[in-house]
């Protein structure tokens, strides 16, 4: 039932044909909202003939968004709408996103399709450790894995070993989990005298919702014994299913039955040819209540080359290297934090919890960089650590090309949070 040979096979020709027969009746449904109706009318915009006319739309960012809250992206009467999801925001409007019931039905339909291709069936035992409320991650994957017909566990988030309690007494098999926190929740593994791989019945991981890098997800293999799946999804699409990883895990497939997909240079917005790193737009193809047109998603990453051993014909991309908005100018230095983490988790002695500040010192910009070591390096001698602080200083100089003050800590040390991880603070414009 969720493996649908016709979408996920389909010939790359058949597939343009299809996208654009929906991205013409997406321009029509968009044409119905207060926003889109204004520009596409000011563009003399109502069909294309083909594709490569998309760039004769205009992009859509997070702030439009904002400056048209709350109703100026709707497409559909209200009485239509029966669902609301918000992003975070701490200044100003958020960004609001609503859903007809074809659209929550579809939503599901892409998630269950997602959680098929990595593996779980029907009989499965999934526990959602995620959120729910406005946020999409925790509903998204419960409505596709009842779909899907996998019994359901809506743990929500925190309560640690509430949590292994539960993976015990029903013999989870699956679960969904922010990959800083799947490293916390390890922690109390030992507390409990538990073997993950001999006391727990786990199979499959689904991680995402924040950045992270190969070696953070290689750990949570390693530690728990699983498969762990990188899932992509945006509030402003829907949430989670919009790409997600095959059994091959190289690459995420974005469902181009669902989206169109661009990559553009951040700063002119040009299009970029495949296999070059960008900013990834997106363009709903199914959506009713709000469809969104060449979506700026400010995530950074490139569009895999070749055919896929799995045999669906959706493009792969890359693993995110962060967002353009989140990358810091250090002196001139463009640096992104998942530099940061992927050179330090090459390092055995260090663990998995570290925050990133950056401060003015005499006029010029420093990173100070905590690090929570392993038990093992801690409770060594002080010529070790120093000599593991000078190595890890002189890696990421190697990798940044700036000078790195680091701070060894003991585990356990640095605070951490049932939500998405907080990695970085700047302090420049505090001081």
């Amino acid at each position: 039932m969720f493996w649908d040979k016709r979408f996920e096979t389909m010939d790359r020709q058949e597939l343009r044909r299809h996208q654009l027969e929906h991205l013409n009746i997406t321009l029509k449904e968009a044409a119905k909202s207060p926003r889109y109706g204004q520009l596409l009318k000011e563009r003399g915009v109502s069909e294309l003939k083909s594709l490569d006319e998309i760039q004769r739309l205009p992009f859509t960012g997070k702030q439009d968004l904002r400056d048209h809250f709350p109703y100026g992206f709707l497409s559909v009467p209200l009485d239509k709408v029966v669902r609301m999801h918000s992003s975070s925001g701490t200044t100003g409007n958020p960004t609001v996103v609503f859903h007809t019931k074809g659209d929550l039905d579809n939503w599901a339909g892409l998630v269950a399709r997602n959680m098929y291709m990595s593996g779980l069936r029907p009989g499965d035992v999934f526990q959602n450790i995620m959120g729910y409320g406005l946020f999409t991650g925790g509903l998204g994957f419960h409505y596709g894995s009842e779909k899907l017909g996998a019994m359901t566990i809506p743990a929500g988030a925190g309560n640690s070993k509430r949590q292994l309690w539960f993976m015990r007494q029903f013999k989870t098999t699956a679960a969904h989990i922010l990959p800083s926190y799947a490293l916390k929740l390890s922690t109390y593994l030992a507390e409990e005298g538990l073997d993950p791989r001999k006391d727990l019945h786990l199979k499959y991981f689904y991680i995402g919702a924040e950045p992270h890098t190969e070696a953070m997800r290689q750990e949570i293999e390693r530690i728990y014994g699983v498969k762990a799946f990188n899932s992509y999804g945006l509030s402003e699409m829907c949430g989670p299913g919009v790409a997600f990883e095959c059994l091959e895990q190289n690459g995420m497939h974005l469902w181009e039955d669902h989206y169109l997909m661009e990559i553009i240079d951040p700063k002119t917005g040009e299009l970029l040819p495949d296999g070059q790193e960008g900013e990834l737009v997106l363009t709903s193809l199914r959506r009713e209540a709000m469809p969104l047109l060449r979506y700026r998603t400010r995530d950074l990453t490139s569009i895999l080359a070749g055919d896929c051993p799995c045999g669906r014909t959706h493009r792969r991309i890359a693993r995110f290297k962060g967002r353009s908005d989140d990358m810091l100018i250090i002196n001139g230095v463009n640096i992104f934090p998942m530099q940061i983490e992927a050179t330090i988790l090459a390092m055995p002695e260090v663990g998995n919890h570290y925050v990133i500040e950056v401060l003015k010192e005499n006029f010029l910009d420093r990173i100070h960089l905590k690090i929570e070591v392993r038990e093992a390096a801690f409770s060594g001698t002080l010529p070790a650590l120093e000599s593991l602080k000078e190595r890890i200083a002189a890696a990421l100089n190697t990798e940044l090309g700036v000078h790195v003050k680091v701070h060894l800590v003991e585990p356990g040390t640095l605070p951490t949070a049932e939500g998405k991880a907080v990695r970085v603070f700047d302090k420049r414009n505090q001081q």
